[in-house]
């Protein structure tokens, strides 16, 4: 079964892009958020101890990173205004196909299944703003592999990907808010 909210905007981008920042100024001006599942497994990785991580089972950090994707748009999916997801069903796909999974047929059907708005925000590699930290290990140049795959990948699912503007916070918002308020 289909399930498609026109109000699920995605926000994405290869790390360290200043989609968390632009994320969090679109909460600040009252939007929902739902916050970056990979993000969340690392951490709660971490704390338990655990190996389902990108730099230790990339297959079981994939299999969490699905279902969480996937629970967090069924728990938006009936909104009746904006919300802006700090990435979506299809990166987990891009991550399957960065890291070669042998088989990504379930993360594929779940971007067939579970559609968001199109156009879907990019945001691109930003060198002068990047940076590393706990849960991110990547280096620049995987930063901008990772941008091209997302978007390969969120074209290939069907989506008009949508580069936003390397510019200040309320700027990258602004364009973030008129391009969805276009496609409402």
């Amino acid at each position: 079964m289909l399930l498609y909210n026109p109000n699920l905007f995605v926000i994405s981008g290869g790390p360290g892009s200043g989609k968390t920042t632009l994320l969090n100024t679109l909460k600040a001006r009252g939007y929902t958020i739902a916050p970056e599942v990979a993000r969340q497994i690392i951490q709660e990785q971490v704390q338990l101890a655990g190996t389902a991580l990108p730099w230790q089972d990339r297959e079981a950090y994939t299999r969490l990173m699905l279902q969480g994707s996937i629970a967090s748009f069924l728990q938006h999916t009936s909104s009746p205004t904006a919300v802006f997801f700090d990435r979506g069903i299809p990166d987990t796909l891009g991550y399957a196909r960065l890291i070669e999974l042998q088989d990504d047929s379930s993360i594929q059907q779940a971007c067939d299944q579970f559609r968001y708005a199109s156009p879907v925000f990019l945001c691109p590699p930003w060198e002068e703003i990047y940076e590393t930290d706990s849960e991110r290990k990547q280096d620049f140049a995987e930063a901008v592999n990772t941008y091209r795959l997302l978007k390969m990948t969120y074209e290939k699912c069907g989506y008009q990907v949508l580069e936003v503007p390397r510019d200040a916070p309320a700027e990258r918002a602004a364009f973030v808010i008129q391009r969805a308020q276009e496609r409402a």
